[in-house]
């Protein structure tokens, strides 16, 4: 498969000791290049899960006086807050799940 890497190796009077000790390098450096690019996308990963951690990013507001729950990621609100309080967070989390999905299936799409 070719990768775009060049290897040049002439330590050896052998030509076939010079191509083995040759491949060893290519491997390495295809190894190197596989882990750099899988640290790149984990990474990438974490930023887009990450927040920037300012007070004007808001994940989700609980308003008591109107018994409304909004979560401001996809846009979802609910006027059950008791509900939600108790622990009946079926609802909420199978909005969060669809939304996460079809982010998901876009991102494959593309």
């Amino acid at each position: 498969m070719p990768t775009g890497l060049v290897v040049s190796c002439q330590d050896e009077k052998s030509q076939l000791k010079n191509k083995e000790k040759g491949m060893k390098i290519l491997r390495s450096r295809l190894y190197e290049l596989l882990q750099s690019q899988q640290h790149e996308e984990i990474a990438q990963e974490r930023k887009s899960q990450v927040g920037t951690g300012d007070r004007s990013e808001r994940i989700r507001t609980y308003n008591f006086p109107q018994g409304r729950v909004t979560d401001h990621r996809i846009g979802l609100t609910l006027h059950r807050l008791e509900s939600i309080l108790n622990g009946d967070l079926n609802e909420l989390i199978d909005a969060l799940v669809t939304t996460h999905q079809s982010e998901m299936l876009k991102g494959q799409q593309e």
